[in-house]
């Protein structure tokens, strides 16, 4: 059977997979580095099946190969990152990266290719997931913090402007709202965290059980009750309860065994620090976000054209933290900050029609 003669848009096409799987196999190299323990080895294999890859194109490439051809765009931004940070947001791209692999439609790539992408997904989407849930809290907070004060401050000086008042009292009514807003999230932010924890300290089994097991009525054995209550099956809970009050010492069934009952308590300096660390940062995502639609009357700019800066500055800032939700969530950067645009700029128009009616009435 002769020997295929590759086309030029063949040859092309493998080059380019080509340079992509070399800068792949390599941004989870750097990935690696800045990791340990399972994580790294996870991404040493990832790094190794790309290795794979590469020589599949370089089989049907043969004598076609040709000098290094440059990777994607979007790969040769994920290999500056990975290099330079090798953070949450490169495993998030990644993953986004490897749910767009050509390979299930392209003949040339062999199943076990297309399913291997298919895989590597999933792989750095749990990869991805550590990172996320480590700063799921903080990150909740930053965007919640900084949008609310965007997009309720910017409402507020639209609403303002659109009575009609003066630009001085719309510079003040800003100010006044950043205040209010800032304190308002950074105490919020305080109880509920105190109360959430307090709330699970209060859930915390205590050390009753080996106090008070031994005056225990052995007729009526509350102590099953406690275990019942903790969520054990009453086969096991009965089963502890024996141990606890001395009936014996073996222990059959290994499933069954004895537990000490010692929990962590928790100090109450690294409460109270939790608290007021989730209070201060939210003051400060609020207040980042709040002094953004004043900035073009704190330079003394008036009128529409002050309103129309702000609006901008707003929009820039809510498509960039909606881009950065949508690059954490594997989703399109762009629609999620498109979609945080036209919730900001819609709450802002609603409240601005409101400052027109209240204008009229009140004119």
């Amino acid at each position: 059977m002769p020997e295929r003669i590759p086309t030029p848009a063949e040859i092309r096409r493998w080059r380019q997979y080509l340079a992509d799987e070399r800068a792949e196999a390599s941004v989870y190299r750097d990935l690696a580095k800045r990791r340990d323990g399972e994580e790294k080895s996870v991404l040493l294999a990832l790094a190794e099946a790309e290795g794979r890859h590469e020589q599949h194109w370089l089989g049907l490439l043969g004598q076609h190969e040709g000098p290094p051809k440059r990777p994607s765009f979007r790969n040769r931004f994920l290999g500056l990152l990975a290099r330079r940070f090798g953070s949450v947001f490169v495993l998030a791209l990644a993953q986004r990266s490897e749910s767009r692999s050509p390979y299930a439609t392209d003949l040339d790539a062999t199943k076990a290719m297309a399913a291997d992408e298919a895989i590597h997904e999933e792989v750095v989407r749990g990869l991805a997931t550590r990172g996320r849930n480590r700063l799921a809290g903080s990150f909740r907070a930053a965007v919640f913090g900084a949008n609310d004060g965007l997009v309720s401050n910017l409402s507020l000086v639209m609403g303002m402007a659109a009575t009609g008042v003066g630009s001085q009292v719309v510079l003040f009514s800003g100010i006044a709202g950043l205040l209010a807003g800032a304190l308002s999230m950074g105490a919020g932010e305080y109880v509920s965290v105190r109360s959430q924890r307090e709330l699970l300290e209060a859930s915390a089994p205590t050390q009753v059980t080996l106090t008070a097991a031994p005056e225990l009525d052995l007729k009526n054995n509350e102590l099953v009750l406690v275990y019942l209550a903790r969520g054990m099956s009453r086969e096991a809970a009965e089963h502890r309860a024996a141990e606890r009050l001395g009936h014996f010492t073996c222990d059959c069934d290994p499933s069954l065994s004895l537990r000490p009952d010692t929990f962590e308590t928790a100090d109450e300096h690294e409460t109270l620090g939790t608290a007021w660390g989730a209070a201060s940062s939210s003051f400060c995502f609020f207040a980042s976000g709040a002094i953004i639609p004043i900035i073009p009357f704190l330079f003394g700019m008036t009128g529409i054209g002050a309103l129309v800066l702000a609006c901008t500055l707003v929009g820039l800032v809510l498509l960039g933290t909606g881009g950065v939700v949508g690059l954490l969530s594997g989703a399109s950067p762009m629609w999620r900050g498109l979609r945080q645009l036209g919730i900001g700029l819609g709450a802002a128009a609603a409240t601005y029609l409101l400052g027109l009616v209240f204008g009229t009435i009140v004119g």
